[in-house]
C-alpha cells in the first residue's frame, strides 16, 4: 500500500530535464518582459527544489502554455548577451549569407528594417530577435520551414502580422520576436520568389 485513496492519481517525480525546461520558460518570460529579474530568481529557486510537477504550477501558471506540459517540444531559450544592430536614417538591412547570432537586438528609430534569414547561417535552433523600433516598416523573412512566435511584440500605433506558424517544431528553425515598435508595421513571412528574384 502506498497510502493513496482509491482512485487517487499517483504523482510522478519530475526529472532534472523537466526542471531545466521549466527554467527555460522562466528565462524566456523575463526576456519578453513578463517577469522581472527578481521574480525570475524567486521562481527558479522553487523550480530547482521541486520534486513533483504540481510544485511547478504556481511559478508557471501566469505564463503562456500549460504549466504541467514539460514535453521536449519546448525549445531551449538562447542565453548570453544579445548582438546589437543599429540602423541610421536609411534604415537597416541584412540579407544574403550572414551569420545569425542566437540573440539579436535591433535598434532603429527611423527608416525601414529588412532582416532576411533565408540564406543566413543559423547555428542555433532558436533565434531571439528583440525589436526596438520607431517609425518605419520592418520585414523579417524566415526560411520556408521556420516558425515564429510574435506574442511578445507590442506594435504601439502600428501593426504586427505573422504569416508563419507560431508553434515551434524540433528540427526546424524557430524565431522568438518581441519588443516594441512605436509606429509602422512589422511583418514576418516566408520569402517570395518571382522570376528568380527574392523579395
Amino acid at each position: 500500500m502506498d497510502g493513496r485513496l482509491p482512485g487517487e492519481r499517483r504523482e510522478i517525480r519530475i526529472s532534472d530535464a523537466d526542471r531545466e525546461r521549466a527554467a527555460e520558460r522562466l528565462h524566456r518570460a523575463m526576456a519578453e518582459g513578463r517577469i522581472s529579474v527578481e521574480e525570475l530568481q524567486e521562481r527558479l529557486t522553487t523550480v530547482y527544489s521541486a520534486r513533483f510537477g504540481a510544485e511547478l504550477v504556481p511559478v508557471l501558471a501566469d505564463l503562456p502554455g500549460d504549466p504541467l506540459d514539460l514535453s521536449s517540444d519546448v525549445l531551449a531559450t538562447p542565453v548570453g548577451p544579445p548582438t546589437i544592430l543599429r540602423g541610421g536614417f536609411s534604415g537597416l538591412r541584412r540579407r544574403g549569407v550572414w551569420h545569425v547570432p542566437p540573440r539579436l537586438r535591433i535598434q532603429c528609430s527611423v527608416g525601414p528594417v529588412l532582416l532576411d534569414f533565408c540564406d543566413a547561417a543559423l547555428p542555433e535552433p532558436v533565434v531571439e530577435v528583440e525589436l526596438e523600433l520607431g517609425a518605419g516598416a520592418a520585414r523579417l523573412l524566415v526560411p520556408d520551414d521556420a516558425t515564429a512566435d510574435v506574442t511578445g511584440l507590442d506594435a504601439g500605433y502600428g501593426s504586427v502580422r505573422s504569416k508563419v506558424p507560431a508553434r515551434s517544431v524540433h528540427g526546424r528553425p524557430h524565431f522568438r520576436i518581441y519588443g516594441h515598435a512605436s509606429a509602422g508595421s512589422v511583418v514576418v513571412r516566408h520569402r517570395y520568389t518571382l522570376a528568380g528574384r527574392h523579395f
